[in-house]
This record gives structure tokens, sequence and C-alpha cells, in this order.
């Protein structure tokens, strides 16, 4: 049965949400520069001790550079408000962006799995080192990771997936650079193997947090519903509002950092029109002070429980010029005109309200009588009632 009455709030701006953006920003500017700085430091000690690993590891960090601009288009263009295309804003670009970064770590840990296969068949043919490479090397990787430390604190405090996932790609050049500084080891001391040993359990690990962060930004992508236990401390949150009767149809996504949410709230079929639009606003603000990550939240209000009944469109059931029409039939040309009107559309039938202005209980008593004897002839209503405000 279709229900009598839906509301949504408007879309409503994030809180915070130009902050959030110009803090991402901010962290991917300093990830631009330390890559940029290291990029050159590296080539120039590349070339210097005629380490071509440092070298190579150079180009990967030039590499990034790429990425953390994407990071910053996204941030700016993820940031934007809600507009008449976007109605619920631009947080999938994000979720793009964090899919496009997943799947460049997956493409750095195959590489490297590659690499290393081919170092391990010519373990004897690497080149004499100077040490100045190793000690670069080692700068490098701890700049690399104290940037991704500094970075996954900052999308977590933010809750930006595609700052994560451009933090966890600092951490696969974190990890290029100890294969590199590994590698260069290794040749110093006379172990040449450790650099492809190193790089193929590396190579490994980039790749699984490649197909993890792409599998997200994908389920994110096909709007996938929040976790059960979520979803059970969401229905406790409305089924406890006042004014609410049950609920069904439950359903949430995620949009980058936040949650829309929709839900079919069942209240008392008698009430107003402007008290289930007063209960759909107590469940939206007790939903967004109890769960801060759900910031749109549309509210469906029904008469009752549909949600086990087929839907069938209007029709079947008589609409408001019908049942006015037999209202004024059992009424009579003479009689006086109703003051207001309520139906009730309940299961398969009707229950029919008619306010009168005053009149004698005798005539409303005949007008009971007559109502009772068209609800025989038609049992879809399951009652007409007649009311008078003030009784002679």
């Amino acid at each position: 049965m279709p229900s009598t009455d839906s509301h949504t709030l408007p879309p409503r701006a994030a809180p915070g949400n130009a902050e959030r953006g110009a803090a991402i920003q901010k962290v991917t500017l300093v990830a631009i520069l330390t890559n940029a700085t290291l990029a050159i430091g590296q080539v120039i000690v590349g070339l210097f001790a005629n380490a071509f690993s440092l070298v190579a590891d150079a180009t990967h960090t030039l590499s990034d550079l790429v990425t953390d601009i994407m990071v910053l288009l996204a941030a700016r263009s993820g940031a934007e408000p809600a507009d008449k295309n976007h109605p619920y804003g631009h947080g999938r670009i994000e979720t793009v962006a964090s899919l496009a970064l997943g799947v460049v770590l997956l493409g750095v840990g195959l590489g490297f799995l590659w690499s290393s296969g081919l170092r391990l068949q010519s373990t004897g043919q690497l080149p004499a080192l100077h040490p100045a490479a190793l000690v670069m090397a080692i700068f490098t990787l701890a700049a690399k990771e104290g940037l991704f430390r500094f970075t996954l604190r900052a999308a977590r405090r933010l809750k930006a997936p595609v700052l994560e996932a451009n933090a966890w790609h600092a951490r696969s050049d974190a990890a290029s650079s100890l294969v590199v500084a590994a590698g260069i080891g290794g040749s110093l001391a006379g172990y040449t193997f450790l650099e492809p040993l190193a790089a193929a359990v590396v190579g490994f690990l980039i790749a699984h947090m490649g197909v993890r962060l792409a599998w997200r930004a994908v389920r994110e992508l096909i709007d996938t519903g929040l976790p059960e236990e979520e979803l059970d401390r969401l229905r406790t949150t409305i089924s406890e509002t006042p004014g609410v009767a049950g609920l069904h149809d439950l359903r949430t996504r995620r949009m980058a950092d936040k949650v829309l949410c929709d839900a079919h709230v069942r209240v008392d079929p008698r009430i107003t029109v402007s008290e289930g639009h007063r209960v759909s606003d107590a469940v939206y603000f007790r939903v967004r002070a109890a769960h801060p990550d759900v910031q749109e939240v549309l509210v469906h209000i029904d008469a009752e429980d549909d949600g086990d009944l087929q839907v069938v469109p209007p029709g079947p059931l008589p609409g408001r010029q019908q049942v006015a029409e037999l209202v004024r039939e059992i009424i009579g040309a003479d009689g006086p005109a109703p003051l207001r009107v309520q139906i009730h559309y309940l299961g398969d039938r009707l229950e029919v309200e008619v306010l009168l202005p005053a009149c004698p209980r005798s005539d409303l008593d005949a007008l009971k009588r007559r109502a009772t004897d068209r609800i025989d002839q038609d049992p879809i209503y399951r009652s007409i009632d007649f009311y008078t405000r003030i009784a002679p």
C-alpha cells in the first residue's frame, strides 16, 4: 500500500566541508614539496655515486607528484558545495581518485615483483656503488616513512579515503626506498641477492594494499550499505524517536566521508500531515546528532507497515473527489457543507471522518444511519463517521 506522506529536509552542506577540503590540500602540498625535494636529491646523488637504482627510485618519486596533483584536484573538487547537477555534492570525486590510486599501487607492486624476478637472474651484474648512495637511500626511506605517518594521521582525522590512499602510496615509496637501501647495502657488503628478494616481498605487500583500496572504492561506487552493527545502531536511534511506531526499508550508502540514509517510518495513521512532518524532522535531527557520519537523511512517512505488501499504484481505491461526492450524496443537496473531510487509507479499505457545522443531534443520527446503509452497499468503506463541533 503506498504511504500517505513522504518528507525530506532540503540538502544541507556538511559542517566543516570547506575546512576539510582545505586541510586535505595542505597535507597534499606537503607531500608534493617532499617528493620534489627527494627526487632532485636522488637524481644528483644517484648520478654521482653510479647508483642507477637510486635514479630509478627518483623516477618513481617523480611519478608520485602526478598522483599528489590528482589528490589535490580531487580535494578541491570534492569540497565544492552541492549544485544543480550534483545535488548530493562532489564527494564521489574523492572515491574515483581513491580507485585510481589503488590501481596505481597495484601496478607498482606488480612492477616490483617483475623487476625482482629479473634481478634474481642477474645478481652478479650489479655495479660497484659509492657509499653516498646508501646514505641518500636511508635518508629517502626515513623521509618517505615520515610522510606516510603524517599523511595517514591526517587522513584518519579528516576521514578522507583519498588521502589515506595517498598515504599508502607514500608507504610504497618508502618500501621502494627500502629495497634500494637493501640493494645498495647488499652490494657494498657483497650480498647482492638481498635487493631482489626484498623487492619481491614489498611488491606483494604493495599490490595487496592496492587491491584493498581499489575494492573499497568500488564498493562505495556501487552503493554498498553500512555494516549490520551500524545499521542496528541507526534502527535503535530512529525507533526510539517519539512518534515513531515502526521502521522498515532502512537503506544506507557511503559518499567519501559521509553516509546517506533513507528510511520508511510508520506513524499513527490518524495524526495530521503536519504532525507526521514534525515526526520526520525529529528523526532527521536525532540521527544527525547520534551519527555524525550520516549527513543526509530521507524520511518517508508511512501510515502503516507496507514493507511486505506489493506496491500498487493509486487507482483501485477511490480518490478524494470520489469520496467527497459520496459524502455530499449522503448529506443531501439541502444539507450543510462539510467543514473538513479526512480520509484514512488503511490496508485495502477507507475510513472517512466528516466534520460538519453545528446541527441538531437528530440530523446527525440520520446521517450516520444513511452512512451505514451506504457502507453495506460498498464494503470498500470500513466506516464513514460524521461529527459536529457544537451540539445544540
